[in-house]
């Protein structure tokens, strides 16, 4: 009872200096609940972005493939190379207007109004992937990834990667050529769907860039194939990349390009209507 009873004396407490008051040890905790470490925020990994162009290849391929619903992956694809390459000619291209023009109309009336309005669609995404970046083969990768290749005649078409090496280790000295002559010609008599000329032409700009030479003055393609289909998507790819070029569709040993044929089979790009071309076709005949 004494115990209870007895009072405790109040004493006032002095109060703690900061620098005597004991902090916890920052982990402490953390190393008893075996908690890892935060990362900091430099050591988190950015999400990768996924390219632009590969964006660009897959909406390409969901529209293609909501045309292949009625209709066979390879016949949508030869309509729509057809009449893509068709209305690039067309608005320059007059010795050849009537006959394509009445291609292209047969084709497109094979679909409905629906699928009509999807060929353009995949024509824009052409044009942009080119646009964002013209050091590709982008109809050709495409086609391979369609699996569309004849494989009865082996037609694989050569990595765009493996084209740039050989560009780089057979192409002369640009610059000195173009001095001399006014301009390079770059020749495929096998053209496929023109990776080697793409390689090969971006090459050629990047040696005149140097001297501030515009390579679309100074390069010419000339190129053949056996295979319209192919053959017409290296031409819509140069048309696209803005080169003077010309292509025969035809078979290069028993149909070789000469002087002599009456341009039946021959598909000329924009550029090479351009008035420098025009003018040095001119000079040339004189």
């Amino acid at each position: 009872m004494v115990f209870w009873n007895q009072k405790k004396k109040r004493t006032t407490a002095k109060p703690k200096t900061t620098a005597s008051i004991s902090k916890p040890k920052v982990g402490s905790v953390k190393q008893e609940l075996n908690i890892p470490p935060q990362p900091k925020k430099t050591d988190i990994p950015k999400p990768n972005k996924v390219p632009k162009n590969e964006d660009i290849k897959k909406q390409f391929l969901k529209t293609f493939n909501q045309l292949t619903y009625q209709h066979r992956s390879w016949d949508v694809w030869r309509d729509f190379i057809i009449m893509f390459a068709c209305s690039l000619s067309n608005p320059v291209d007059k010795f050849h207007y009537e006959e394509r023009e009445k291609r292209y109309l047969k084709i497109i009336k094979k679909y409905n109004k629906r699928e009509q309005e999807q060929f353009p669609e995949l024509a824009a995404y052409v044009v942009m992937a080119l646009e964002e970046n013209p050091e590709q083969d982008f109809l050709g990768s495409i086609f391979m990834e369609l699996n569309l290749g004849d494989k009865s005649n082996s037609q694989f078409f050569t990595p765009y990667h493996v084209c740039e090496l050989m560009a780089k280790v057979t192409e002369e000295d640009v610059v000195a050529v173009v001095k001399e002559k006014g301009y390079i010609t770059i020749n495929d008599s096998c053209c496929g769907a023109g990776a080697t000329l793409i390689a090969a032409i971006n090459e050629a700009r990047k040696q005149l860039e140097k001297v501030n030479l515009n390579f679309q003055n100074h390069v010419l393609v000339v190129a053949q194939d056996i295979d319209e289909i192919v053959a017409l998507m290296c031409y819509i790819q140069l048309s696209l990349l803005g080169v003077a070029a010309y292509i025969k569709v035809g078979d290069v040993f028993t149909q070789p390009m000469s002087t002599d044929d009456n341009g039946e089979n021959y598909w000329f790009t924009m550029m090479y209507f351009s008035d420098v071309w025009t003018m040095r076709r001119v000079f040339h005949s004189l």
